[in-house]
C-alpha cells in the first residue's frame, strides 16, 4: 500500500496547527514504537508545540505503571514520558505509533477514540483501518521510516538525539538489518542517522547484549521447556509470571527470547507464549522465511508481518499450541497449492 499525498499533507497541516499534541505507542512497546514516538516528540517540541507522551497498560484496570524496557533505558527523552493515568482523556490531536489496531493502545484506547483528530503512523499491513489520518504502509521496514519522512515534510531537522531514537527504532524492527524488509533505502537511512555522530555500536550492545543475571537463569528455564512439533516444523516454549518473579526479570526484558528459538535450523517457525497475570497468553511468532506467520496469526485472530507476528489466547497451552500448529500446516498447504497452480507451464484453474 502507498500513503497518498493528501494523507501526508493532512498530517503535516494538523501537526503544524496544533499547540498541544498527545502521543502514544502500543502497549508493551518495542524499540520501533518507543523510538519513533520519542523522535517525533522531540521534533514537535523544537517547533514550539507542547507534547505529552505515554503508552497504555494492556487493560484499563491493570494499574498505572509505565515500565520502560531496560534495553531502551538509554533513549533520549524518556524523562519526558508520563504515566498513562496522566494522559489526556480527550486530546485535541493525538498520534498513535506502530499500532495496527485500536486495542493495541490498551488503556489509552479510549483517548484515541475521543481525540478530536487521531493520526495513525504504522507499518503493519494486517492492521485495522482506524484513525482520522492514516500514515500506514505495510511495505516499509519500520514505523521509524514513516516518522523520518513526516519529519522531513514538516521541515524539521534531525539532531543527534533524534537520530539515536530513529536508529534504535530502525535497527530493532529490521532485526539488526537481517530481515527481508531491509532494502537499500533502509540502509541509506541508517547511514544518514549514523552520520549524525551516534554510537551505533553502543546502541547494538545495549539493545541485544545487555541483560541481568536473572535473565540468563530465565533463558535456561525457557529453553529447557522448548518443544518441537515436527509436523508443523514449530519450535515453541512458554513463560509465566511465576518464572519472572522467581528470577527477578521484568516482562520487558524478555522481548528477544524468541530470536534464540528462531536460530534453530530444523524449525521453520518459532513461538513463545507468555502467560500474563490475568491468565491470557500473549503469543509471538517468528518465521525463518518460508512460512508467512502474519497469515497464520490472522487465521487465529492476531496479526503482523510475514516474518514476525502475534496473537493473544485464553485457555490451555496444549490446545493453543495445537491450534497454532494446525494453522501453520493449513497455511503451508495453501501456499504450496498456490505455487503449484501458478508454476510455469501450468494453467491456473
Amino acid at each position: 500500500m502507498t500513503i497518498s499525498a493528501s494523507a501526508w499533507q493532512a498530517a503535516v497541516d494538523a501537526l503544524s496547527r496544533a499547540d498541544d499534541v498527545a502521543l502514544a505507542c502500543h502497549v508493551d512497546p518495542d524499540g520501533d514504537a518507543i523510538g519513533s514516538m520519542l523522535a517525533l516528540q522531540r521534533v514537535l517540541n523544537g517547533r514550539g508545540a507542547r507534547t505529552i507522551a505515554s503508552w497504555g497498560t494492556p487493560h484499563a484496570d491493570a494499574g498505572h505503571e509505565l515500565a520502560v524496557p531496560p534495553q531502551y533505558a538509554f533513549l533520549p527523552g524518556l524523562e519526558t514520558l508520563v504515566m498513562p493515568v496522566q494522559f489526556p482523556a480527550t486530546p485535541e490531536l493525538m498520534v498513535a505509533f506502530d499500532t495496527g489496531a485500536p486495542e493495541r493502545l490498551g488503556s489509552l484506547r479510549a483517548a484515541g477514540e475521543a481525540a478530536g483528530t487521531l493520526i495513525v503512523i504504522d507499518h503493519h499491513a494486517s492492521g485495522q483501518s482506524f484513525g482520522d489520518i492514516r500514515l500506514v504502509d505495510g511495505s516499509v521496514a519500520a514505523t521509524a521510516v514513516l516518522v523520518d519522512e513526516l519529519i522531513s515534510r514538516l521541515g524539521g531537522e534531525l539532531d543527534r538525539d533524534t537520530a539515536i531514537c530513529l536508529y534504535t527504532a530502525l535497527v530493532t524492527d529490521t532485526g539488526r538489518f537481517q530481515y527481508a524488509s531491509t532494502t537499500p533505502a533502509v540502509l541509506e537511512l541508517a547511514a544518514r542517522l549514523i552520520s549524525l555522530d551516534i554510537d551505533h555500536a553502543a546502541i547494538g550492545r545495549q539493545v541485544w547484549s545487555t541483560h541481568s543475571f536473572g535473565y540468563l537463569k530465565l533463558l535456561a528455564r525457557v529453553l529447557d521447556r522448548a518443544t518441537l512439533e515436527p509436523e508443523a516444523s514449530l519450535l515453541w516454549t512458554a513463560l509465566t509470571q511465576e518464572d519472572l518473579e522467581r528470577f527477578g526479570v521484568a516482562w520487558q526484558e524478555t522481548e528477544g527470547l524468541i530470536e534464540v528459538l528462531r536460530s534453530v535450523e530444523t524449525a521453520r517457525v518459532a513461538m513463545i507464549a507468555k502467560r500474563q497475570s490475568d491468565g491470557v497468553w500473549k503469543v509471538s511468532l517468528r518465521s525463518r522465511g518460508d512460512v508467512d506467520v502474519g497469515r497464520v496469526a490472522r487465521d487465529l485472530g492476531g496479526g503482523g508481518h510475514a516474518f514476525l507476528a502475534g496473537l493473544v489466547s485464553d485457555g490451555d497451552i496444549t490446545e493453543l499450541v495445537a491450534r497454532v500448529a494446525a494453522a501453520i500446516v493449513t497455511r503451508t498447504a495453501l501456499t504450496r497449492s498456490t505455487r503449484d497452480v501458478t508454476a510455469p507451464g501450468r494453467t491456473p484453474q
